[in-house]
């Protein structure tokens, strides 16, 4: 059946704006329930969390992991830990590795979500959607613009993260489960990969590098800690775990506040960067003279072009292939340099970019220099993954952390 103007104009309008609830044929492994917002978590995953000392409405939290293709949800045992329930292949994300900047990039968000019932979206045409709450603060802060970034089912993407329905019906119910629980913020991780030493490392050429250090900072706080840290901006940055003094406020693009880092905290994360020093100095090695290309999302479809042709009868259904897969390591020495040198003397790299008009799908190769916006100079020191110097604000809507304990933290941990 041909495809009307208007219906062309609707997907087109999508692909644009985000996952807008535009396409009217969005389903994909659509379980067959009665009440897909009141349906239940099946038996294998409440015998999971009972096996794991969790209540039933605990607080959850929600991690994604990019380039692995991952969705995790943890979720508070009662000694107010967090430990990891289940894990779910991601079926479709759209762009590259990198945050989302501007409306029509295609890219995916990164970054710390406070998600809130106010979020969950029980009548969307792609089965069921949580909106990820992009923009949040940092990201209107640094400018950044977009609007209908969801987790969805469907396992179609214009900029967001979308499941199988099967896989979207469980995510919904521990997110209704944990706000029937009391829980007033569910905190969304989005990061472009495991941020482990190894990966940092192969990944220091990208021109993301240094955003992607801020992310770190949190992804440490939780590993040390197995809690959501507490968020909050300032100086246009994300902040994590920070104590201010009584009566300060947060501005995320003003100047932050005197802070201190709780004094427990910095011991767990200095021992921490101990160990995070030495795999990141072994890993330099291992990759010493190479750089890691970041495939197309054209790339990652050819992957799974047959799958995608087996279900051309559904007009929403695009999975993604894996990044890992489609991705690959070059000689540095293979790869043209730039014209110019960076400012400190090392030679530039030909780095993988999006192109000028920010469409990371249509990205080609681009040579830049440490000077430029496209690449990242060779970064060969070890960063070591401090506590962020700034300060949380008091809780709100914006930052809540996905538990709201009585006492903070570092106090409970």
């Amino acid at each position: 059946m041909r495809l009307t103007s208007t219906a062309l104009v609707l997907i087109f309008a999508a692909a644009l704006a985000g996952c807008n609830d535009a396409l009217e044929s969005a389903a994909y492994d659509t379980p067959r329930v009665s009440n897909k917002v009141a349906q239940p978590l099946p038996a294998r995953l409440i015998a999971e969390i009972q096996k794991k000392g969790m209540e039933r409405n605990s607080p959850i939290m929600i991690r994604i992991f990019k380039e692995e293709g991952k969705l995790e949800v943890w979720k508070a045992k009662t000694n107010n830990r967090f430990d990891k329930v289940v894990e779910y292949d991601i079926c479709a994300w759209s762009g590259r590795l990198g945050p989302k900047v501007k409306e029509g990039d295609r890219q995916a968000p990164e970054g710390f979500y406070p998600l809130t019932p106010y979020h969950l979206n029980p009548n969307s045409k792609y089965f069921l959607a949580i909106n990820t709450g992009y923009p949040n603060q940092f990201d209107r802060a640094n400018g950044r613009s977009g609007s209908h970034l969801m987790i969805h089912g469907a396992c179609s993407s214009s900029g967001c993260y979308s499941m199988t329905d099967a896989q979207m019906l469980e995510i919904y119910a521990f997110a209704r489960d944990a706000f029937k629980g009391g829980q007033q913020a569910v905190q969304l991780q989005a990061f472009p990969f495991r941020m482990t030493a190894e990966n940092m490392a192969r990944h220091r050429h990208s021109p993301h590098y240094d955003f992607w250090k801020t992310l770190k900072v949190g992804y440490d706080h939780f590993e040390v800690t197995k809690r959501p840290p507490e968020v909050n901006v300032c100086e246009k940055k994300y902040v994590f775990n920070q104590t201010a003094p009584a009566g300060s406020s947060f501005d995320p693009q003003g100047a932050c506040p005197a802070i201190s880092t709780p004094p427990a905290l910095s011991v767990a994360l200095n021992g921490y960067n101990e160990a995070y020093d030495t795999a990141y100095s072994k890993a330099l090695k291992k990759y010493d003279g190479k750089i890691w290309y970041d495939p197309t999302e054209a790339e990652r479809k050819a992957l799974v072009a047959d799958l995608r042709k087996s279900r051309s009868h559904d007009l929403a259904f695009a999975p993604t292939g894996s990044a890992l897969k489609a991705g690959k390591l070059l000689d540095i020495d293979e790869v043209s340099p730039a014209p110019e040198t960076a400012a400190n003397g090392t030679a530039a790299v030909n780095q993988m970019a999006t192109n000028p008009n920010g469409d990371p799908q249509t990205a080609q190769p681009q040579t830049a220099t440490s000077t430029g916006a496209v690449a990242a100079p060779v970064t060969t020191a070890v960063p070591v993954p401090q506590p962020n110097p700034l300060a949380p604000a008091p809780q709100t809507a914006e930052a809540a952390p996905a538990a709201s304990p009585k006492k903070p933290f570092w106090k409970l941990w």
